[in-house]
């Protein structure tokens, strides 16, 4: 039986050349691990250890062979496979780089504790209370720190770890129990000098934060002790500016517990008042008797 090689598909064996490569390489492979010890063996002039060692060296050069071989054979089609692949992690990443972030930051929060559930923390523009804190997010109840009051707002903010990565984090809980609480005052500057009134009103603020004065004093302490820092307080201060526009300027600041800030600076508020309209009247009545 004669055979025609003219009926043999060349396309054929091109398109499947690898693959004929391949099992070609796999039956020579199983050729000379099949008969090779067999031949070691039956050699009666080497011991047996050394037939054993020689079988097994055998045994890892064919095995590196193999794959040598089918990495060649075959290295095109793993360089577009790990083509593949790379553009697959690239896009993965990409895809989920904000999610990646998070754990990076949970990692980060984890390891460096800036904050613990409970306390009062400023991260980038949010601030509040720490409620919750995940590998993904912190959850955050918001606290008026900005508006002077202390309160709770009633609003819930959700911070992704993320922000940690990329933004400052401070931890404000100490004032959940002291705070430096400064407020201003402003008035016309043609009517009062308030320059006249200062002393009264700073007498009223020592009145006030007489029955927290030492309580105050040992807090600030602690505080600068373990921020190593020096902070404002705790005695209080009056301090008298004017702005372009005409206006005179009377702050206040003092270090007074958290609860009683928005109710001192009321009352505070309220003596200034009273002294700067009891100096305008004076001014005024001196003014008519002089005329």
């Amino acid at each position: 039986m004669s055979f025609d090689l003219s009926q043999v598909d060349l396309n054929t064996i091109k398109e499947n050349r690898n693959v004929i490569l391949t099992l070609v390489a796999l039956l020579v492979f199983y050729i000379f691990r099949r008969y090779t010890p067999s031949l070691i063996r039956a050699n009666p002039k080497i011991d047996n250890d050394i037939k054993r060692q020689r079988i097994n060296a055998i045994d890892n050069a064919f095995n590196f062979l193999l794959v040598v071989g089918l990495v060649i054979i075959w290295a095109s089609e793993l360089q577009n496979f790990a083509i593949s692949v790379a553009a697959f992690m690239v896009a993965l990443v990409l895809a989920t780089k904000e999610f990646i972030a998070c754990l990076i930051g949970a990692l980060y929060r984890a390891s460096t504790s800036p904050y613990r559930v409970g306390d009062w923390v400023r991260i980038a523009n949010f601030e509040g209370e720490v409620t919750d804190s995940d590998w993904l997010s912190t959850t955050l109840f918001e606290v008026d720190l900005k508006g002077g009051s202390y309160d709770y707002t009633g609003r819930t903010t959700v911070v992704p770890n993320s922000a940690l990565l990329t933004n400052t984090v401070q931890n404000l809980n100490y004032m959940r129990r002291y705070v430096t609480h400064t407020f201003s005052i402003s008035r016309q500057t043609d009517e009062v000098n308030l320059f006249t009134i200062k002393d009264k009103v700073l007498d009223k603020v020592l009145a006030y934060s007489e029955h927290f004065r030492e309580v105050a004093i040992r807090y600030n302490s602690l505080i600068e002790k373990r921020l190593d820092i020096d902070i404002s307080g705790p005695e209080p201060k009056v301090r008298i500016t004017t702005t372009p526009e005409g206006f005179n300027i009377f702050t206040v600041s003092l270090f007074c517990p958290t609860e009683e800030a928005v109710q001192i600076e009321q009352k505070v508020t309220e003596d200034f008042m009273r002294f700067w309209y009891e100096e305008r009247n004076a001014s005024f009545s001196g003014e008519k008797a002089d005329a």
